[in-house]
């Protein structure tokens, strides 16, 4: 068996996609888009071209860094099984559509300049047609049973604890009268984060393949970021500012909203405006309701006591542009939710326009920020930055809250291996930047004597 690493490789964090071949079949693990750097376009166009068949898309969870490139495979005539779990399927429709109307409305944007300088119009990544016959690939598997998904392949889904619906999937390919298992972590979640079950390892494998988003450290307790975030809901309170909090529509929005909405439950601050100003995450919302299934005890016994919309009354669901736009009459202090995750493109853009020259503005980064994107800027502590080609000033105050991470750190990701580590797995670390990966790589050899590889973008490895 041949597996290339056609993303999240080379210190890369984003598009993430294992292409599998044995000699009876071809799958592919993933099939994300690459995000936030210059290069992203051109790397998007990477996939098996149109003359390789394969057999099936394996679908880890709903992210855009996951599935993005779904469309594509689509747009080139390709009509294999795309299988990923009910809340993934739903998540991910949800994704597709959304990220093609930005597509398309990024594309009319630059073929409007273009046409002014003389230029050949170009086309978006895909289109919305693109998505919805991606979307119709789409076929639900269950957690913890065997799947045949091609000839000589099985797979098996097992909670990854990341977002709702995720997994990480072992093959068990027969090939050559031999038999191997091999693991795709996907994205772990920390044990700490609330709502969602903690993530379910597997116990053997020939080969994994491991994310390490976070494979040099580890996440202040979760604990001890909420109190963190209540000191700063208090403070900007009492100077009266806005709360930016830039959210990826799925999981983290639904997260800060169930905080909230905890704080007021338990009087840790007066109930005060709240606006979710994305229709992604209005609509996420629903799913995540329909999906109590996937919900940790905790999290099942708070919503058992009274349902948390009860504690949200001050929070406005924020769907049409007009909605967006009248946030900006509203005074603070309130706290605005809006995507993107990483400021790199969505309403956020409008409310940082508006706000972040004003010093008594709070920002609350509470997601992963890929390098290149505007929130990484603000991460790195940038004096300005450019929205909509002006210049803008970060007067505001800029809060990273990494405790709030849907990613694993160090820690939690070395007990995950630690489960499979007596079967002396190859271990291979992806999507991870070159410190992340070197920091866990350091500690796999430490802890379990395995010594893991650091493959580059597109390479391809024999197991």
């Amino acid at each position: 068996m041949k597996i290339h690493v056609a993303g999240a490789a080379g210190g890369e964090v984003t598009g993430s996609a294992y292409y599998v071949q044995t000699d009876r079949a071809a799958v592919l693990v993933d099939c994300g888009q690459f995000q936030g750097t210059r290069k992203s376009e051109t790397l998007n166009r990477w996939l098996p071209p149109s003359r390789v068949k394969l057999d099936a898309v394996l679908i880890t969870h709903a992210h855009l860094d996951h599935t993005g490139r779904l469309p594509i495979l689509a747009q080139r005539g390709h009509r294999m099984p795309v299988y990923a779990t009910e809340a993934t399927i739903e998540l991910t429709a949800l994704i597709l559509r959304d990220s093609a109307h930005i597509l398309a409305a990024d594309a009319e944007h630059k073929n409007r300049k273009r046409a002014r300088a003389g230029e050949a119009p170009v086309p978006p990544l895909y289109t919305p047609e693109d998505a919805e016959a991606a979307i119709d690939l789409l076929r639900p598997v269950p957690y913890q049973q065997p799947v045949e998904i091609a000839p000589g392949i099985q797979a098996i889904w097992a909670e990854a604890g990341h977002m709702l619906g995720s997994a990480s999937i072992q093959l068990i390919v027969e090939e050559g009268g031999r038999r191997k298992k091999v693991v795709f972590s996907g994205d772990l979640g920390p044990k700490s984060a609330p709502i969602l079950r903690t993530y379910e390892p597997f116990h053997e494998a020939d080969a994994v393949f491991m994310e390490s988003t976070y494979g040099s450290r580890d996440h202040r307790p979760f604990a001890q970021t909420v109190e963190e975030f209540v000191t700063i809901v208090r403070d900007a309170i009492a100077s009266g500012g806005k709360m930016l909090v830039p959210t990826f529509a799925v999981g983290r929005a639904q997260l800060i909203a169930g905080l909230l909405g905890w704080m007021f439950r338990n009087q840790k601050a007066r109930p005060f405006p709240i606006f979710l100003d994305s229709p992604m995450a209005i609509q996420a919302l629903e799913i995540y309701a329909k999906h109590r299934e996937l919900f940790d005890d905790e999290a099942l016994k708070f919503i058992q006591e009274r349902p948390l919309l009860e504690d949200l009354r001050t929070m406005k669901l924020c769907v049409t542009a007009e909605d967006s736009k009248r946030i900006n009459d509203q005074p603070g202090p309130c706290l605005v939710m809006a995507g993107a995750g990483m400021c790199n493109a969505g309403r956020i853009l409008h409310h940082f326009k508006a706000n972040l020259w004003k010093p008594e503005t709070h920002v609350l980064i509470v997601g992963y920020q890929a390098a290149g994107t505007l929130g990484r800027q603000l991460v790195d502590g940038a004096d300005s930055v450019k929205i909509f080609g002006e210049k803008i000033a970060v007067k505001a105050n800029v809060h990273t809250m990494g405790g709030f991470s849907a990613h694993a750190g160090q820690t939690d990701l070395l007990a995950w291996l630690e489960a499979i580590a007596p079967s002396k797995p190859r271990v291979v670390l992806t999507h991870g930047e070159t410190e992340a990966r070197l920091g866990l790589e350091a500690q796999v050899r430490q802890r379990f004597g395995l010594v893991p590889e650091l493959p580059q973008l597109n390479d391809a490895l024999e197991v």
